[in-house]
């Protein structure tokens, strides 16, 4: 659990909770480094993974499916989800399920820009006042041999990564360039969310010191 340290009287205190629901450590990273006083909640929802459905469609709904597991029970609370995917053109690139299949996704995307989806929703009340938004970047990847790719596999842990990688770990050694917000395909666009919790919520970031 992330969190900021308070003094009484503090006026962050003034604002409402914030309650991330997501187990993403990333997520978590991004918020505290971004000096946010927030908690961690983990959702309790079924994501769909229905390929009917846009980029922006799909992220969008489980993103605030998360939030709605976590609002139900907080409803004072502004609480934030979301979800992030890995598109090869209109095809959904998931987590994978083992290192030869993670192997496999990544030369797919060899030498190709595909793009990062994140939907983050945002929910306060009950009856609740919702928002909702979505960035889309353009990922490049270098072209590696197979040598080449298994050694980056190596430094990192694919299965916990939509896409199988991350752009935070080694990521100079398979990407050549993004195109949009860099946080995104960490998993959080943090420009895009500070405006919506600053402009929605009056929520701003307090840059006391962290604790965990």
């Amino acid at each position: 659990m992330y969190c900021i340290a308070l003094k009484a009287g503090d006026l962050s205190l003034m604002q409402p909770q914030l309650l991330l629901a997501s187990a993403s450590p990333r997520r978590h990273e991004l918020m505290a480094q971004a000096g946010y006083n927030f908690r961690v909640a983990l959702p309790d929802a079924q994501e769909s993974n229905d390929p009917s459905l846009s980029p922006q469609q799909l992220t969008g709904n489980n993103a605030m499916l998360k939030a709605k597991s976590i609002s139900s029970s907080n409803p004072d609370a502004v609480v934030i989800g979301a979800d992030t995917l890995v598109f090869l053109g209109s095809e959904p690139l998931g987590k994978p399920d083992s290192l030869s299949h993670a192997e496999a996704i990544l030369t797919r995307l060899l030498g190709k820009t595909h793009q990062v989806c994140t939907g983050v929703a945002l929910i306060q009340g009950n009856p609740a006042t919702r928002y909702s938004f979505h960035v889309i970047t353009d990922v490049t990847f270098r072209t590696l041999n197979p040598e080449a790719l298994r050694s980056y596999l190596a430094l990192i842990d694919p299965l916990d990564k939509a896409g199988g990688y991350a752009a935070q770990e080694h990521g100079e050694k398979i990407i050549a360039k993004t195109s949009g917000s860099y946080t995104n395909v960490v998993g959080l666009p943090m420009d895009e969310l500070a405006s919506h919790l600053a402009d929605k919520f009056d929520i701003r970031p307090q840059m006391q010191n962290h604790c965990t």
